[in-house]
């Protein structure tokens, strides 16, 4: 092996400038072997740079090729295999993994070990080895040859010092002066040496010379080390007097140590003495408040107020570490708790006393108000109770138990007074919507039921009450027969013959006030005693700290109703805004039944009225959710709404049913029907209730379904009509659907408007049609049979050639209608429309109109027939266009 590496070091390397360090002998892994070797090189010159080169013995001849070098930088990881079984099996990752099997566990590890030293001088341990027994890297590699190399060379490099410039000049000029300095090397490195040695004598006997100089130096330095020890000697002495002003000074520091501790003591207790005194002393004249304070004047409510927040900002002062473990603050914390306690209760005992006395002693009755129908004013007493309202907050911050206690009181007792007060009031409201009194009074409490059968009964016997019925006023049902009985719960539209000014509008007016009164009497009273309830229990109506509150529309029965929900924290009955909910619904329990019973009556009463109620309790539904729509107020008005929209949908649904079992009379005529005439009707007065209404949509709903149901059942009656015919019923009731439409310019309707508008125009022509039929019969019948021969292929011309259509069959049938006979014809067909026809839709004119303007086209029609097959011939009618239009005119004057 050392041959072999003395060889490429020859051959290969110092050619390169190269430095062989070490060589092993490898083989690919998993292939046919061919050996080779793989050589660790640094170049001579700087900077170095260090190859892992590898040689290949060439096929052709004994001598060797360099066939791949590395660069060592590119080497990434260094991979032994195995660092404790001996292997000849090594990895290096350059670019890619090169797998090697060395001839020898020693060559691989000599190689591992010389890679190992040039990446720590190098490249600052940049490789990776793995696998590598680490003894192996930090141990020597054996001594061999390959030590020399790996060892030896690399200290040659580490000693190596290039010549500076003045060293090359000093070498040439010693050269110059030697004849044989490059010719014979040996000579002249002999002839050097004895030179040094020349050299090196001198030296030594200069120093040999210099003894004296020595000796004298030598006393110096013995004379300076006893002037040293001297010093010291002081140095010692003055280092004793400073150790003892040391420990004195020490002394000193400590004494004003101990007095600086002791002043910051004393600072420090007197802060905490002013601290307890300051913030757990209470005023004499707070706790004399608290303890005597008369709860009934302003003034002495104010000190009480002012009291108790002093009392609570002691209680509720934050103590520092270790004062709560002090005899006297604890003495003093239980003062403070028991003067708590005491006025607690004084002013939970006051304000019960208050709430007992306004439930039962409330001045205002509803007696003085029964005239303009209001709700007492509970505004003297709601300003009386604010007066308290910081110290409910106080009590609600330190005894939740009697704030509590205070707030299902106040329920009960107001509860029971404006249920008194909110009964008496609708109980007036009912008398002044019925009209009457005491009896009155009775029939409106009266269940739904019963009190149906009550209206009836008084109705039938002359009672002096007077209800608007969804017909007529009961003054009029009273004098009709029993047979003529109707219930006052009927329909919109059912108004049998009856017109629409048999109904009383003062009634409905006066209905709509009093609803309109009720609602605006109501509101305000449910918003002040909620604003009560939150100031004074000191409950927030608006966005709470706990959570967002989210608002979210319900459509129930087509009624939208807002209900809230809060995000981020559960919904809980302890929340302020349910509380405040809560409180208001026991209150006022009784609002929402009574104005179930209010608008159950204004129903009975008169159909119409569920128009009203929808509208006006639309507007307040709409104007308490924009103020507030989770409060108690737009929550029951919106639940009340429903029924009254359900009173609404019902009614709308009785006046279709009653539309599909309407009967006709079949001796008479049909004329206008009822239900097309009451539509009208409902249509103009919701039209007027309806006007700039939130709940335009739900009117539009019913108009769509009404004027449905109208036609189906004008279909209906006029495919039933026995006395009238069809066209002449469907004519005059669309007609009047039409007329009605376009007065009152539904905008939802306007595609039934333009329905009615030609289903009145195609009756109108079909009725033309078939009641004038063919006044000129045999002359139509021969002109038929003139125009089948045409039809056939005879030119128009040659017609009259036929025997049967000639000139002389024209005139003979031409003789048997004269002016007197047309107009005889005429006179009958319009005393024939006079009896189908009704009076008060007034279409007489407009059908026999029309009939006048069918009957010329036919004539003209002949006339052309004559002028085309018959020309030249002279043959005329006997009549022209002005006698018809004569006869027309005469014949409608003389009716």
């Amino acid at each position: 092996m050392t041959a072999i590496k003395h060889a490429l070091q020859r051959d290969i390397f110092t050619p390169n400038d190269e430095r062989l360090l070490s060589i092993v002998n490898v083989c690919k892994a998993g292939k046919k072997k061919r050996n080779c070797f793989l050589c660790a090189t640094v170049t001579t010159e700087r900077p170095v740079q260090v190859n892992v080169v590898k040689v290949k013995k060439s096929d052709k001849g004994d001598f060797y090729k360099r066939q791949t070098a590395w660069a060592l930088r590119d080497l990434a990881v260094v991979d032994a295999k195995d660092a404790v079984k001996e292997s000849p099996e090594f990895d290096l990752h350059f670019d890619k993994v090169y797998k090697w099997v060395a001839s020898s566990t020693v060559e691989k590890n000599t190689f591992i070990s010389c890679i190992w030293k040039l990446n720590q001088r190098y490249l600052r341990k940049k490789i990776d080895f793995i696998n590598v027994s680490s003894q192996l890297l930090e141990e020597s590699v054996p001594s061999g040859e390959n030590q020399s190399v790996a060892g030896g060379d690399e200290e040659a490099v580490d000693e190596y010092q290039e010549l500076n410039a003045r060293e090359e000049q000093d070498i040439e000029i010693m050269m110059e002066g030697c004849e044989y300095a490059i010719s014979n090397a040996e000579a002249f490195a002999e002839k050097l040496s004895r030179e040094l040695q020349v050299l090196d004598g001198a030296n030594i006997q200069s120093i040999m010379a210099s003894e004296k100089q020595v000796n004298i130096l030598m006393k110096l330095l013995d004379e300076a080390l006893k002037e040293v020890d001297q010093i010291e000697l002081k140095l010692s002495s003055y280092e004793e007097m400073l150790q003892s002003v040391k420990e004195q000074m020490d002394q000193i520091s400590e004494s004003n140590h101990l007095i600086h501790l002791s002043n910051t003591n004393n600072v420090k207790l007197l802060s905490e003495i002013e601290f307890l005194v300051n913030h757990m002393d209470l005023a004499k004249g707070h706790i004399k408040a608290l303890q005597e304070g008369d709860l009934t004047s302003s003034r002495s409510i104010e000190a009480c107020t002012n009291a108790a927040d002093a009392l609570l900002q002691c209680m509720n002062v934050a103590l520092r570490p270790g004062h709560d473990m002090l005899h006297a603050v604890k003495q003093q914390q239980q003062r403070f708790s028991d003067l708590r306690e005491q006025f607690a209760r004084r002013l939970a005992s006051h304000l019960n006393s208050v709430f007992v006395q306004q439930g039962h002693d409330q001045s205002s009755t509803l007696a003085q108000h029964s005239a303009e129908l209001t709700l007492p004013n509970h505004h003297p007493f709601h300003r009386d109770l604010l007066r308290y309202a910081k110290l409910m907050e106080w009590l609600k911050n330190t005894d939740y138990g009697k704030y509590e206690g205070l707030t299902k009181n106040y329920m009960d007792y107001l509860s029971r007074l404006y249920e008194r007060e909110i009964k008496d009031f609708f109980e007036v409201a009912k008398i002044k919507m019925t009209g009457t009194t005491r009896e009155g009074k009775k029939f409106a409490t009266l269940p739904r039921k019963e009190s149906a059968v009550k209206q009836e009964t008084e109705s039938l016997h002359g009672s002096s009450g007077k209800l608007t019925g969804s017909t007529s006023s009961l003054n009029k049902l009273s004098v009709q027969s029993s047979g003529n009985r109707r219930s006052q719960s009927s329909s919109l539209l059912d108004m049998g013959n009856m017109s629409a000014s048999d109904l009383d509008v003062a009634d409905r007016t006066k209905f709509d006030k009093i609803f309109e009164q009720v609602l605006s009497e109501l509101e305000p009273l449910c918003l002040a005693e909620q604003d009560f309830i939150s100031k004074f229990f000191k409950l927030q109506q608006h966005q709470s700290t706990s959570g967002t509150t989210t608002n979210e529309v319900e459509e129930m029965d087509g009624v939208a109703l807002s209900r809230s929900y809060t995000s981020g924290v559960p919904q809980t009955v302890s929340s302020e805004k349910d509380m405040i909910r809560q409180m208001m619904t026991k209150i006022f329990r009784c609002i929402e039944p009574e104005l179930n019973n209010l608008i159950a009556l204004g129903d009975k009463i008169d159909s119409f009225n569920s128009l009203y109620m929808l509208v006006k309790m639309s507007h307040h539904v709409w104007t308490a959710q924009n103020v507030d729509p989770a409060s108690f107020l737009s929550t029951t008005l919106g639940n009340v709404l429903v029924t009254v929209k359900r009173n609404f949908d019902k009614c709308i649904s009785n006046q279709m049913k009653q539309m599909d079992e309407v009967k006709i009379s079949k001796k008479s005529k049909v004329g206008i029907l009822p239900f097309v005439a009451e539509f009208e009707e409902f249509a103009a007065l919701a039209e007027s209730i309806f006007k700039n209404a939130e709940r335009r949509g739900d009117l539009d709903k019913a108009y769509i379904k009404l004027i449905r149901a109208v036609f189906d059942s004008v279909e209906k009656v006029a495919n039933e009509s026995q006395k009238t015919p069809r066209d002449v019923v469907m004519m005059e009731n669309f007609h009047h659907i039409f007329a009605t439409l376009s007065r009152l310019k539904i905008s939802c309707l306007e595609a039934e408007k333009k329905e009615a508008k030609q289903k009145y125009t195609d009756h109108l022509q079909s009725y033309v049609i078939y009641s004038l039929g063919q006044p000129l019969e045999k002359l139509n019948h021969f002109f038929e049979g003139v125009e089948a021969r045409v039809a056939q292929g005879i030119r128009e011309e040659e017609v009259s050639y036929q025997l049967a259509f000639n000139k002389q069959e024209l005139r003979k049938v031409i003789k048997e209608y004269p002016g007197k006979e047309v107009k005889k014809g005429l006179d009958n067909l319009y005393k024939k429309v006079d009896k189908h026809l009704c009076e008060e839709e007034n279409l007489l004119q407009v059908v026999w109109h029309s009939m006048q303007d069918e009957f010329i086209r036919q004539y003209k029609h002949f006339e052309g027939l004559i002028a085309r097959c018959y020309p030249g011939s002279g043959i005329t009618m006997e009549f022209t266009i002005q006698d018809i239009l004569d006869y027309c005119s005469s014949i409608a004057q003389s009716h």
